[in-house]
């Protein structure tokens, strides 16, 4: 029970390497894992191609003690055996910086500690590190480590991402309060949350999560913290702040393009292999949050390359040992090109058929660039034009707009993206743009179909293309609109339309990547500017980077409206605080297309393939 600065005590296993079934009876490096999700329970991306049943901490650090390090598991404040109150993110760098404090002191350590953990493992060390602990000398983070949470993992584009109710309402199931107490824990397996999903707004008290105060309270925390104030400055929320203060050590990034963390992942490795001298690298697969290990994300398979198992390392395992026993041990041959600048996996180039498992065949390759964006990528421009069509000139002189009417009481559905945590309600990855009976719905009974066929979506697109064109990098779509509420939000999506064909007779729409934008924060995150009837504003949306081959015949399309719930908190359209329960509205909006108000997107197009290498 390692004691923190307050007095509360964290339960730490620690596990030693023996000979001759005796403990190694000397200073040795040590690897940590800090987790809310139990130190001894399954971690389930622990798994390979060979090894599809997750494997539990315990045998993971088995793993790595027997190849000579001795490793660390601790269980996060306030979960499983540790003591205090949970609340999610914001102990995390103090917490981080006393236990290394206490590692270093301790005759079985060397002095040297590499860091490692999935999605809040991740998040655990990016916190640590904004306050430069003692003996920090590499990192390994997968799928997390908050770059700016308020863009990206728990807000975006100042709307609220409502995978943290479902996360918070999920493991307060499992929390020590909960298990000590029937009566709460009754109360809450009593929970339909997805019939709270289609019960908007909530309140504390009135929420799925009233049965479990604590982690109501710090989900309304965020919920509420709409503008961007100290509370989002914090250590482990914030490493933009804070990179001048991570130690000068290698930092290995694994990402997924399908995953909430995207931004994240290329921010901090963008910023870190500017500013420090250590190796820092960069890895992002084509699959949803630490599922590494398949050739899948939703119902689009990216082909049997897609898998990193064979195809960037022999496992998972065995990638996070290279990364140790060089930067731990130096052990490792320096040649060893496993760990290039980027490694990142281009999309596309199937023949799209329907495989037997029912997904869509996309294929895909992976590539490597000593930089990120890679150096061949040019920002190139097209414009939204009212008749529908995405073109390479801006529009006429004419006032033209296309207008739709947003209700908050039938938002677009949520058909996959980067998103985790999301079940039963929602689902990350690339699926055909096409609600189903199976799909949550918030109003149960809104048509079925192609989201293009809904009234407040706008599809705009190019003529089938001519020539393969390559997108890497951040998309930036810049709209020019108009609303009759005082706030509104609009989206943005950016899919990959294949033609008909026998599997697909009506074309299979492909979401690629997507974002959203609160319009009461046009003029900064820190404040609130509540718009005026059919006044016009420029906004900026930037999804997150992606990287996809859209092949000829192919058109390359952008979708825009006003909500993807339930991804997203749903705007109601008012003056309301973010996060308070509000009568909601609805808003007729417009998109603007024309030669003063010319609405675009700027893609980052590959101009020569052979300047990023292919792997």
């Amino acid at each position: 029970m390692v004691p923190m600065r307050d007095g509360v005590h964290l339960a730490t296993d620690v596990y030693r390497p023996m000979t001759d079934g005796r403990v190694v009876d000397r200073p040795l490096p040590v690897i940590m894992e800090r987790t809310p999700y139990g130190k001894q329970r399954v971690n389930r991306s622990e798994r390979s191609s060979e090894q599809q049943e997750a494997a539990v901490r315990p045998e993971v650090a088995a793993f790595f003690a027997r190849e000579g390090f001795v490793v660390v598991m601790q269980d996060c404040r306030g979960r499983y055996a540790s003591e205090g109150r949970f609340t999610k993110y914001v102990n995390e760098a103090e917490d981080g910086f006393d236990t290394m404090a206490w590692l270093v002191e301790q005759d079985w350590c060397d002095g040297t500690v590499g860091t490692m953990g999935v999605s809040y493992g991740a998040h655990t060390q990016c916190a640590l590190a904004s306050l430069n602990p003692p003996g920090l000398a590499c990192m390994f983070m997968d799928s997390g480590g908050f770059a700016n949470a308020f863009q990206g993992g728990i807000r975006r584009g100042g709307a609220f991402e409502l995978k943290q109710a479902t996360w918070a309402y999920k493991h307060a199931l499992l929390s020590p309060a909960t298990l000590a107490d029937p009566v709460r824990a009754e109360a809450l397996r009593q929970t339909d949350i997805v019939d709270w999903f289609r019960s908007m707004p909530w309140e504390p008290g009135h929420s799925p999560l009233s049965a479990a105060p604590e982690y109501e309270a710090y989900l309304f925390e965020q919920w509420r913290a709409g503008t961007f104030t100290d509370y989002w400055r914090q250590p482990g929320l914030y490493a933009e702040g804070y990179y001048d203060r991570f130690p000068d050590v290698p930092t290995a990034i694994v990402g997924s393009w399908y995953d909430p963390y995207v931004g994240s992942c290329t921010g901090n490795f963008v910023e870190l292999a500017r500013r420090k001298k250590s190796p820092v690298t960069l890895l992002m697969g084509p699959w949803t949050h630490g599922d590494r290990s398949v050739s899948y994300a939703g119902d689009v398979d990216f082909g049997p390359d897609a898998v990193m198992d064979g195809n960037v390392a022999a496992d998972y395992l065995q990638l996070r040992l290279n990364w140790f026993n060089r930067f731990l041990r130096a052990s490792a041959d320096e040649s060893d090109s496993t760990f290039a600048s980027v490694t990142y996996f281009q999309m596309g180039g199937g023949d799209g058929r329907r495989l037997a498992s029912g997904r869509m065949q996309h294929g895909g390759r992976w590539r490597r660039s000593e930089q990120w964006p890679p150096q061949n990528v040019v920002m190139n421009t097209f414009f939204l034009d009212a008749s529908g069509r995405l073109t390479g000139r801006p529009g006429g002189d004419d006032a033209m707009f296309l207008e739709y009417r947003f209700d908050p009481g039938d938002p677009v559905p949520t058909i996959g993206g980067a998103l985790t945590s999301g079940q039963p309600v929602m689902q990350g990855g690339a699926f055909d743009q096409r609600s189903h009976p199976d799909l949550f719905r918030y109003k149960v009974d809104s048509a079925e179909g192609p989201l293009a066929d809904r009234q407040d979506v706008l599809v705009f697109a190019t003529p089938e293309l001519a020539e393969d064109l390559v997108v890497t990098g951040v998309p930036q779509v810049e709209l020019w609109v108009s609303t009759d509420c005082p706030d509104t939000d609009f989206t943005v999506k950016l899919i990959d339309w294949y033609p008909p064909s026998d599997d697909y007779p009506e074309g299979y729409a492909m979401n690629i990547t997507d974002g959203i934008f609160r319009l009461r924060y046009r003029e900064g995150w820190d404040r609130e500017t509540f718009a005026n009837a059919g006044e016009i504003y420029r906004i900026l949306i930037e999804p997150f980077a992606t990287s996809n081959l859209f092949q000829k015949g192919h058109r390359l399309r952008i979708d825009v409206s006003s909500s993807n719930y339930p991804h997203f908190d749903i705007n109601p359209n008012t003056a309301a605080p973010v996060g308070y329960a509000s009568q909601a509205v609805v808003a007729e909006n417009r998109v603007w297309c024309c030669a003063e108000y010319q609405s675009q997107i700027r893609l980052p197009i590959a101009q020569d393939e052979g300047a990023a290498n292919a792997c």
